[in-house]
């Protein structure tokens, strides 16, 4: 067998390099095409590089079944060349070992944890648990593996099973030395002791965690110190250690941190995204050329007309023929020139557009980040130093043998008022049931808030599970604009807000038997109203109708392509 062919791998890897520089699309289809030509070929090693990169790229773009399938090929391939060894072979043995098997187990694995199906996750970690030929990289991968069983575990509430796996990865780190990796796995074994309610044993896991990555700054350790100081947060809070919220703090202060650089990452992507002016541009340099050619054919036309004038003298007859073709080209030329003219301000319309669906969808994801921001901020941060403050009042009294002051009794009286204010602005801004528990209990919510005498608000929702976060914060945001139109306008004695998911799409009915209204006066409303739930709407690739008249009630409906919740997997 040959080792492989110049021309592939090098092709192979500047496709590496496309996958690095994160242009997927390039990656993709030349991907797919050097595939085919590595199976025309019977390029064996390269068919198992490409079906590996194939399924690194999908996954990158959360096309978790193509990559999962592309996984599979790569590691199927692999199994089918290491059946057909012989002494010939020692190349592609060496290039495709129990490494590489393990790092496609893993992949798998990993795309079934995130799919939720666990029964098939566990089937290929425990493959990669029972490989024999073990070295450093076999027994790393083993480990994410342990992790993730454990996880597996602690969801079906198998608390010795999880902590036996847990402690087997905890063994190979401690091995290799890995700090940052022991740090995770501590997170993991503290938070099964949480679980049990071992509060005292999982704040010594979380501070041994600690110790391993306490000057360590890379990006991973700093997650890891984050997700520790608040967990040991929790574990001293359940244990009534005033410690505890020095913990929250420390995890707060790092928490904030990083969404301050994360912050300006996302603007400055907004900004090269939206930037209109650049697109203008574009479109005017292109209109001023097509104009340029235009005019150039109009004067080679006169030049020719010249000629032909020149050329009448001798021929009469001729010169009628030329004179009226000319004549004709001219009518032609001026009606491509208005053709031209009418698609370019088309498409200066169309630009403009969607720009302006583009900049308004931009601010209102600027306005639902900085509302969550601002009332995690109040709900996470000022909650937690108004109720640090109600406990030292709470030890101050204590202190007093006899009679505590009336000062005291009063201001604890004012700091619970506060803090209930503050619960209250914090639900205004984002809805704490929606982010706790969902859509359901959010639409369950809205409609038992909203009923009274003169309005009934009925709800249905049917197979609605956890969404990721931003899709169920903007469909919220939907549904509670139409809900405060229909108190606020028509005068209806009774709605209903019905959301069920199809097919993994979501459909959304609000009705109401109110008085209705024109559709014809839509667009000159103003504020956060249907012209702009609708661009919101398109920018989620959904449809958007509403069926009214005066005097006929409104049915509005929407459909959704949902936007799966990602599962979270230890590593």
């Amino acid at each position: 067998m040959v080792q492989n062919d110049s021309t592939l791998h090098k092709k192979y890897l500047l496709l590496q390099q496309k996958l690095k520089d994160k242009n997927y699309t390039d990656a993709l289809g030349e991907g797919l095409i050097l595939l085919e030509s590595a199976q025309k070929k019977n390029e064996q090693k390269m068919v198992i590089l490409l079906t590996y990169f194939l399924g690194e790229v999908f996954e990158k773009t959360d096309n978790n079944i193509d990559a999962m399938k592309y996984y599979k090929k790569s590691y199927a391939e692999i199994l089918k060349s290491r059946s057909k060894f012989n002494s010939t072979d020692q190349y592609l043995k060496s290039s495709f070992n129990d490494v590489s098997l393990a790092e496609r187990l893993i992949k798998i694995g990993g795309l079934f944890h995130k799919l939720e199906k666990k029964d098939s996750a566990k089937v290929f970690y425990n493959k990669i648990i029972n490989l024999e030929s073990l070295n450093k990289e076999i027994e790393a991968i083993q480990a994410k593996a342990y992790s993730n069983l454990s996880f597996i575990f602690q969801v079906d509430n198998n608390f010795s099973s999880a902590e036996e796996y847990s402690l087997k990865a905890i063994d190979i780190h401690r091995k290799y030395n890995n700090s940052t990796s022991l740090a995770s796995a501590h997170i993991n074994l503290g938070n099964i002791y949480v679980l049990k309610g071992e509060y005292e044993e999982a704040k010594k896991i979380y501070n041994k965690g600690l110790k391993y990555i306490k000057y360590d700054k890379g990006e991973r350790a700093t997650k890891f110190k984050e997700d520790l100081y608040y967990n040991l947060a929790y574990a001293l809070y359940m244990l009534k250690d005033y410690k505890a919220y020095e913990y929250q703090e420390l995890s707060y202060s790092i928490k904030d941190s990083v969404r301050e650089e994360n912050n300006k990452t996302k603007l400055a992507a907004i900004l090269a995204k939206y930037d209109v002016n650049v697109a203008k541009r574009m479109v005017q340099q292109e209109e001023a050329l097509k104009r340029e050619k235009v005019i150039n054919q109009k004067q080679k036309a006169q030049r020719n007309t010249w000629i032909l004038g020149i050329s009448s003298f001798f021929v009469i007859v001729l010169l009628v023929f030329l004179l009226n073709q000319y004549k004709l080209r001219q009518k032609n030329l001026g009606l491509e020139l208005s053709k031209q003219e009418l698609m370019q301000q088309q498409k200066m319309e169309k630009i403009k557009a969607e720009s302006q669906i583009r900049i308004l969808n931009a601010t209102l994801d600027g306005k639902e980040s900085e509302r969550k921001q601002i009332a995690e901020t109040l709900h996470d941060s000022v909650s937690a130093l108004l109720s640090s403050a109600n406990l030292h009042l709470q030890a101050c009294k204590k202190q007093f043998n006899g009679t505590t002051p009336i000062e005291v009794d009063k201001s604890q009286s004012i700091i619970n008022e506060a803090s209930q204010k503050i619960r209250d602005l914090s639900h205004t801004l984002v809805s704490s049931i929606l982010l706790k528990f969902g859509l359901s209990y959010a639409i369950k919510d809205i409609s038992e808030k909203f009923s009274n005498s003169q309005l009934r608000i009925d709800y249905e929702t049917r197979y609605i599970k956890r969404y990721d976060q931003g899709f169920e914060i903007k469909l919220y945001n939907i549904i509670q604009e139409f809900v405060n139109n229909i108190l606020k306008h028509s005068k209806a004695s009774y709605a209903k807000i019905t959301l069920v998911e199809k097919k993994n799409r979501l459909h959304l009915i609000i009705e109401d038997d109110g008085q209705g209204f024109d559709k014809t006066q839509i667009p000159k409303k103003d504020g956060l109203g249907i012209n702009q739930i609708d661009a919101r709407i398109q920018m989620m690739q959904g449809k958007f109708n509403i069926d009214t008249g005066k005097g006929k009630g409104t049915v509005i409906t929407i459909e959704l392509p949902v936007f799966e919740k990602e599962a979270v997997t230890f590593s």
